[in-house]
């Protein structure tokens, strides 16, 4: 059994890894680079224009690996489909800077395509005991054939898919911090998968491509680590979008994904919580994410990754260890830790301000 999903991971690390060679020299010709003197965000940090369509050799790598490793029917038709749109997208954003509202829509638009092939989130397993059925309300309508809909289920999977392609594109602003994150989640939730297999006609999907995953986002890895060749840009959102389906695919591993993505996770709620509080809105560009005040005290860029990735990595071990009730409460402890952590450090930088202003 190793041996069938460690060859989809090989396939894809090995076939992104060249293609991100070979994109680089390319991007740099055709400009589709990230300049500071043109490119004005708050965010960046780099000082020289470095290439950005990081999507692209991504989503090749995934291609090439799913026409060899995954079957064809109508769900894994929808994902590459979504997977296709949003590198599109992304890549434009990557040269042109289009509008984060458009590139939202966007985020609903793939999330809608891939729920609607039949992804959703039918049950949650209750930390009390039990299984939760979010599939129990249904709506049937006759429209070119019979269909259901099952709002509160198909709904929360939506959600779920929109808000983790944003909160890991939060996770991109120090070179090598996002794909190191989604190697470790999807090897996470790769083996959670085989837990259930071959009981759940999902598990098999969901492990491979939970695998394939990991083996694109540590193929860009190689390039993307400090001193980064090659920026993600917004076409990298396939990577997140894939994570997104793995963690609901065979039965819903919520619980794990939000354990395993627990600092971007709690990074992610504090921002849109005090963009909202101060005024401003959720798409507000900032400096305030966490990895920029890891570096406002003193962590070189390869520290601040190491560390993104060493508490997943820890976290996510854990969580495969741990009932349901465990991880409710270890997620409630995380996110007291990592909330208060980051109250702590934005407290800190605001009288560190107010000193040397006086």
């Amino acid at each position: 059994m190793f041996s069938q999903f460690f060859l989809p991971f090989l396939v894809t690390f090995l076939t992104t890894s060249v293609a991100t060679a070979v994109c680089i020299p390319l991007f740099k010709k055709w400009k589709l680079v990230d300049d500071p003197a043109t490119h004005k965000h708050p965010g960046i940090i780099h000082k020289t224009p470095i290439p950005r369509g990081g999507g692209i050799p991504i989503f090749i790598g995934i291609t090439v690996a799913g026409l060899f490793f995954l079957p064809f029917s109508k769900i894994v038709f929808a994902i590459f489909l979504a997977c296709l749109l949003a590198v599109i997208v992304g890549v434009l954003d990557d040269k042109y800077d289009i509008s984060p509202y458009a590139r939202f829509l966007l985020n609903i638009v793939v999330a809608v395509i891939v729920v609607g092939s039949g992804v959703g989130i039918p049950f949650v397993t209750s930390p009390f005991g039990g299984v939760l059925h979010l599939d129990a309300f249904k709506l049937t309508f006759d429209f070119l054939g019979h269909h259901s809909l099952f709002p509160l289920s198909d709904g929360i999977a939506v959600l779920w898919i929109v808000w983790v392609m944003n909160m890991l594109n939060w996770s991109k602003g120090v070179d090598g911090q996002m794909p190191g994150i989604v190697t470790i989640s999807a090897i996470v939730i790769g083996l959670l998968s085989l837990r259930f297999y071959p009981l759940d006609q999902f598990s098999l999907l969901s492990a491979t491509l939970s695998f394939i995953t990991a083996g694109a986002a540590l193929g860009f890895l190689l390039f993307n680590f400090y001193p980064a060749k090659i920026f993600p840009g917004y076409g990298a959102t396939v990577l997140y979008l894939l994570l997104s389906v793995v963690s609901i695919l065979s039965g819903a591993k919520l619980a794990t994904a939000i354990l395993v993505m627990g600092v971007p996770m709690a990074d992610g709620v504090f921002t849109v919580i005090r963009r909202i509080l101060t005024g401003h809105s959720p798409f507000w560009h900032d400096r305030k994410h966490l990895h920029h005040l890891l570096l406002h005290f003193g962590f070189t860029q390869r520290w601040v990754a190491l560390f993104y990735w060493i508490v997943s990595a820890i976290v996510g071990a854990i969580s495969l260890t741990l009932s349901s009730k465990e991880k409710l409460f270890a997620i409630i402890m995380l996110g007291i830790l990592l909330g208060g952590g980051l109250l702590f450090l934005h407290i800190l930088v605001e009288y560190r301000h107010e000193k040397n202003s006086i």
